[in-house]
């Protein structure tokens, strides 16, 4: 049975690999002066508008901490959710390496709270205090609901309004592309996102990252931090074929769509279970339940699977491009029997 654990585990998909091996022909030039990386750059423009500067990394970390330190200073700070990735998974990498400091608001629903962001502002221009510069928002969020465009505009407003510049993880955008069925740049550009970190490598891809420049303003001497932060690949090519493939023909969102469906056919398939309770919207590929904490060890026996909050014995279950129904079925299939095994 495959694991409902993480998007992560998943393989890649079939046409990405096929993209790395056909771009495994003779020399190319390296460092990103070849024409698979050119290809790759002109597609980030046509989805994200012909201002979009994209530039490769090798891992979703680095791209949130390089696009975020490469629009802050030092006594200058990021403001986002407590639960954020960049708070809560990269080991403090962002701190370490991007020099900033993390601002946080409490949230319920992994969205953030524009509130509740306003106490952070509440020192702007006091030497004692580090300046906030960035917002920071994922998309989707860490419990796999999705900002409307509406709730975008408003913050992107908000942090403009007050000098400064909005951030996009969008380490699965794709699957919030395929729920809001909207072209990238719709929710970011049009919507006024600085710079978006941009994932593929939840949605089938093998590994690489992009960190798209949103705000032409802001590009300037990227090239230099990529470097120094040992992300530029010498062989890109190989990531860059990867994102040609993603990009063209709507790849990355029918991928995203069907791990989109399979979690909607997973939340269906248990919300009449006794003893589960669903505790997130299902917006994407994420579903978040509770259930008893006997029942934790003999499903993680089966699939396994995170548990998200451990005092609620609240599990996240993930899905993939390569999910399918009888995967769930048998997983569901599990659930009942477990149920009745311990006589709940």
């Amino acid at each position: 049975m495959k694991s409902f654990a993480s998007d992560n585990y998943s393989g890649i998909h079939p046409t990405i690999m096929n993209a790395i091996i056909e771009a495994n022909q003779g020399h190319v030039s390296s460092y990103g002066y070849d024409e698979y990386t050119r290809k790759a750059e002109l597609l980030f423009k046509q989805h994200f508008g012909e201002q979009a500067e994209a530039f490769f990394v090798f891992l979703g970390t680095a791209a949130n901490v390089l696009s975020l330190s490469s629009i802050t200073k030092s006594y200058e700070a990021v403001i986002c959710t407590d639960l954020a990735h960049i708070n809560v998974d990269e080991c403090g990498a962002p701190e370490k390496h991007g020099g900033f400091k993390l601002l946080t608001v409490p949230t319920c629903n992994g969205k953030l709270d524009l509130t509740l962001v306003k106490k952070h502002l509440e020192n702007v221009g006091f030497e004692h205090h580090v300046q906030p510069r960035a917002i920071s928002i994922s998309q989707t969020t860490e419990l796999g609901t999705i900002y409307t465009t509406d709730e975008i505009k408003e913050i992107a407003d908000f942090a403009h309004a007050n000098g400064m510049f909005l951030h996009m993880d969008g380490a699965r955008l794709s699957n919030a592309a395929a729920t809001l069925r909207l072209p990238f740049r719709s929710f970011t550009t049009d919507l006024g996102v600085d710079v978006v970190s941009f994932g593929g490598t939840k949605n089938g891809m093998m590994l690489g990252e992009a960190i798209v420049f949103l705000n032409p303003n802001l590009v300037s001497g990227f090239k230099y931090i990529r470097k120094q932060a040992m992300q530029l690949a010498s062989k890109m090519r190989f990531i860059s074929a990867q994102f040609i493939a993603y990009l063209t023909d709507n790849h990355c969102i029918k991928t995203a769509m069907h791990a989109n469906l399979m979690a909607s056919y997973l939340a269906d398939s248990v919300k009449n279970i006794p003893s589960i309770s669903i505790t997130q919207s299902v917006d994407a590929n994420a579903v978040f339940v509770t259930f008893p904490k006997e029942l934790t060890p003999i499903l993680q026996e089966t699939s396994f699977f995170y548990l998200w909050n451990e005092e609620l014995n609240e599990a996240r279950w993930m899905t993939s491009w390569d999910t399918e129904p009888h995967d769930i079925d048998q997983f569901v299939k599990k659930i009942v029997l477990a149920l009745n095994e311990i006589k709940l």
